[in-house]
């Protein structure tokens, strides 16, 4: 995983359309094939739904990276995604009212950073709205972890900063896709993504079900 992705970056740097092409999923499908077959203990469930968010997110990598870059295609391949971590991470961890309170950190940041590109997404507008919302909602599901009795610490750690990598990674992607200059910024998105999705396929490991 590590060397595809680490491929892929430099092939984005150089604008290598071959390389990335070929690398860039490459690398998502490696952590899903891990996440399905090579992890163990894997409970079925959590296993399943962490699975079908790499699936999805697969697709999203594919749809974002042609050339005509049909991103919101892209982003609903990403919002099943994270609709797929959102049940996975709230297995074990049903929702009170005392957690509310937590999930206003993520919403902000999200929501920060729509408002920020908010005049020049056209089009995109309400999918991203829609997509931040969720993401917001997986990340603060994956905290929320930290609080069930029945969730091993270490899954529950991958898990946490494994979403909040996800959202600093879109964070950026936004960011880029849309005018703001970000230092390095294919280097931090695709990084920070890489990371965040092979830490949620690690959460697997001895996840009550």
């Amino acid at each position: 995983m590590a060397v595809s992705a680490a491929c892929a970056i430099v092939a984005a740097r150089r604008d290598d359309r071959q390389g990335v092409y070929l690398f860039k999923p490459l690398t998502t499908l490696i952590i899903l094939i891990g996440a399905a077959w090579l992890i163990r203990p894997a409970p079925p469930v959590y296993r399943a739904l962490v699975v079908v968010g790499l699936g999805c997110s697969l697709g999203g990598d594919i749809l974002l990276m042609l050339p005509n870059e049909p991103m919101t295609a892209g982003v609903v391949a990403f919002l099943l995604a994270q609709l797929s971590y959102v049940a996975a991470f709230s297995l074990a961890n049903p929702v009170t009212v005392a957690q509310l309170v937590w999930l206003l950190p993520f919403a902000v940041f999200c929501g920060a950073v729509v408002w920020d590109r908010w005049g020049v997404l056209g089009r995109t507008k309400f999918p991203l709205i829609i997509y931040a919302a969720v993401l917001a909602t997986m990340a603060w599901r994956a905290a929320m972890r930290g609080h069930s009795m029945v969730i091993p610490r270490q899954t529950f750690q991958f898990g946490v900063v494994g979403a909040c990598l996800f959202v600093v990674s879109d964070a950026i992607l936004v960011l880029r896709r849309f005018g703001r200059r970000v230092p390095a910024a294919q280097t931090l998105e695709l990084g920070t993504y890489w990371l965040a999705q092979f830490l949620i396929a690690m959460s697997v490991r001895g996840t009550i079900t």
